[in-house]
């Protein structure tokens, strides 16, 4: 009898085995090499681009402002995101792919079948990019250019702008990407080119732990007035992290709880981030860009905090000075100098060749950071709220849309200068603090219960982030009415207002959000498990086919819009066809017909085929059929690249990688504890 079809090649291999020849031939090894390492360049591609879209001129001045006057802990803020890459890629990550997303709005309304929720967070992300991220990186890069160029504002920041608009609108999250990961090296050398400069001025490390202490300012009196010592003399905690939490700046609580939530909205579902780990091309590419991301979070302690605390070394009077006309005289506020840190240090340390190389360091985190906020924003605008004021308009129509809301964001941006210009940076920094701690806790509230308890449903949902942002807001309300404390007084804020410390202030939005959404849930109707295969983490391996789950309820501005098939039509000339072509607008051959139209064709492709003149038997067959080839076609459609195979050699690094990682995490907090 002969042997089975399998034996045979077992045999075969093993022959060849014994005779000590190899399977595969040079040339493959050669392809499955290049492939591997080009998974390792996309996956590093990746990493340097997020690390680039989340490092921006709000870093450099803010961190090292806050460096120069409280020490290291503002970089554990940093480091707290780390913890979260882990998270992003092995369990959020996978989940929004298995959705088949782009937006995280749109990941809401597949798994609560809610237009509403969708509108919400579609609104909540441009509202916190506008007044968050925006608002950091106008403020903060003006700040730097005014010091260090000293030139018009407006102007310079107006050049930058408009650089960055050009390449944002024509080229889209493909160019935004590439150039992002050539201004990340540039960052890197500039931080890198600086902090060697700056330790050695110190003494190195050593140098800077014992002159730390001793940066006083040499005034600390006018006439009749002296500053209070605690607004003068650096803090006894500055190396420490883990501060007290009733009097620390950064109290250790909240450091671990409030700083969390906002390090997991930020992390996992920030649509600026979350945005290219969605366009990986596997799933190890996904993963090695996150690992990358996180080594690159560890770096701004030593980039920015530690720069920032040897400039108050050198530059004491400036930097740290207290009395209040000096502080006018040195940087234009009467409050505090602390921003002076990053640009005196680049200034005073920096030979005459490298300073201009610092600026366009500068420049190129301004630029990186608002190209990804432009992009993230168009697409939210575009496919989320757009297209719910016009649900038929075309493809064309929606890339027109999307250029043009980038072009009203740089009016927004243009706009917020001289608004931003007023606040000094700590207070700026602080601020941001502030209005991250009361908004984005109950946005991860509910990503949170979304990804993990299928038991909630869109009412608990929506209610629960209505109640947690209204919360949230009026407490930024209290903030802004009252001002910002200073050492010398105390804010007029009442104290069952803001008397609490805003981290852990977020960390009590978060508790509230999440009861909410749990009780409303609860008493109310569960959503059936066929409509959550894939989106949630208990049904994330499910191979059943998911049903939709859509309101019957559709909100509509224009009832009459559905009626116009789209906006702009062709192009006639050569000019209009130019426009299209340089704005990525030429025509490309449909990937999709519409649904109606699509079941028409098969249906009548398959009877066709079947071509068979008994009505019933045939149309039973058809059905059949039909049924059949889209079963197929769904287990071929979630076939995604969390299902491919991996390399066992790439698998073991990329593991390996955050083994390492996290110790490396460890171990800096346990040092600076």
């Amino acid at each position: 009898m002969d042997p089975p079809e399998n034996y045979r090649g077992i045999s075969f291999i093993r022959n060849y085995s014994t005779m000590g020849l190899s399977i595969h031939s040079t040339t493959d090894t050669l392809v499955m090499t290049s492939y591997l390492f080009l998974v390792l360049f996309f996956g590093l591609w990746m990493g340097i681009s997020i690390y680039s879209a989340n490092i921006g001129s709000g870093h450099y001045m803010g961190m090292a402002g806050i460096g120069a006057a409280s020490g290291v802990a503002v970089g554990a803020l940093e480091w707290n995101t780390i913890f979260m890459v882990f998270v992003l890629g092995w369990i959020f990550v996978p989940i929004y792919s298995k959705a088949e997303v782009v937006t995280l709005p749109e990941y809401l309304r597949k798994r609560f079948g809610s237009l509403r929720i969708q509108l919400c967070f579609s609104f909540s992300f441009l509202l916190v990019y506008i007044f968050i991220r925006i608002s950091m990186e106008i403020g903060f890069g003006a700040m730097f250019l005014k010091m260090v160029w000293d030139t018009d504002i407006y102007q310079t920041m107006l050049v930058v702008l408009t650089i960055t608009a050009i390449y944002t609108i024509t080229g889209g999250l493909t160019a935004v990407a590439y150039v992002e990961t050539l201004q990340a090296g540039i960052m890197i050398l500039g931080s890198v080119l600086l902090m060697c400069y700056a330790f050695r001025e110190v003494g190195g490390y050593r140098g800077l732990v014992k002159k730390y202490f001793q940066a006083i300012p040499s005034r600390t009196q006018e006439g009749n007035w002296t500053a209070k010592p605690q607004c003068y003399m650096p803090r006894q905690d500055a190396f420490h992290i883990f501060r007290s939490g009733i009097s620390g700046d950064i109290p250790w609580p909240g450091l671990i709880l409030g700083a969390t939530t906002v390090s997991l909205f930020y992390g996992c579902a920030d649509q600026i981030s979350v945005q290219r780990f969605l366009a990986a091309k596997s799933r190890l590419h996904m993963k090695g860009g996150c690992l990358l991301y996180g080594y690159l979070k560890l770096l701004p302690m030593f980039f920015m905090v530690m720069p920032g605390m040897i400039s108050r070394i050198l530059f004491s009077d400036q930097v740290a000075c207290v009395v209040p006309s000096e502080c006018q005289k040195f940087c234009g506020r009467q409050t505090g100098c602390s921003s002076l840190a990053y640009p005196a240090l680049a200034i005073g340390v920096m030979p005459s060749g490298l300073k201009g190389f610092m600026l366009s360091t500068v420049c190129a985190s301004i630029m990186s950071s608002l190209t990804s906020i432009f992009n993230s924003s168009s697409a939210l605008f575009t496919l989320n709220i757009y297209t719910w004021i016009r649900p038929t308009a075309t493809e064309k129509e929606l890339m027109v849309a999307g250029r043009f809301f980038v072009i009203i964001l740089l009016a927004v941006t243009i706009v917020w200068i001289p608004t931003i210009e007023i606040a000094s940076s700590e207070t700026l920094f602080e601020y941001m603090q502030v209005l991250k701690s009361c908004l984005t806790p109950s946005m991860t509230a509910v990503f949170l219960l979304a990804v993990f308890c299928k038991r909630v449903n869109e009412q608990g949902a929506f209610w629960g982030l209505i109640l947690g942002t209204s919360v949230g807001v009026f407490r930024l309300l209290a903030e802004f009415s009252y001002g910002h404390p200073t050492c010398e007084e105390r804010s007029k804020c009442p104290m069952f207002i803001c008397g609490l410390h805003y981290l852990y202030f977020g960390f009590f939005i978060f508790l509230i959000t999440l009861l909410t959404i749990l009780a409303i849930s609860l008493a109310t109707k569960p959503i059936s498990d066929k409509h959550l295969h894939g989106l949630c983490w208990s049904l994330r391996n499910s191979r059943q086919r998911r049903v939709a789950l859509e309101k019957q309820l559709r909100w509509k501005i224009f009832p009459n819009s559905t009626s116009q098939q789209g906006m702009f039509g062709e192009a006639q000339n050569c000019f209009w066809k130019s426009w299209d072509l340089f704005c990525g607008l030429d025509k490309q051959p449909s990937s999709k017909i519409g649904p109606e139209k699509a079941t028409g064709e098969k249906i009548k492709a398959s009877w066709e085929q079947m071509g068979s003149s008994d009505t019933s038997a045939g149309l039973e067959a058809l059905a059949r059929k039909i049924a059949t080839r889209e079963e197929e076609e769904h287990k071929e459609k979630m076939r995604d690249w969390s299902d491919m195979p991996e390399s066992p050699f790439w698998k073991r690094a990329v593991n390996v990688s955050g083994i390492l990682l996290f110790a490396l995490l460890i171990l800096v907090h346990v040092y600076y504890a």
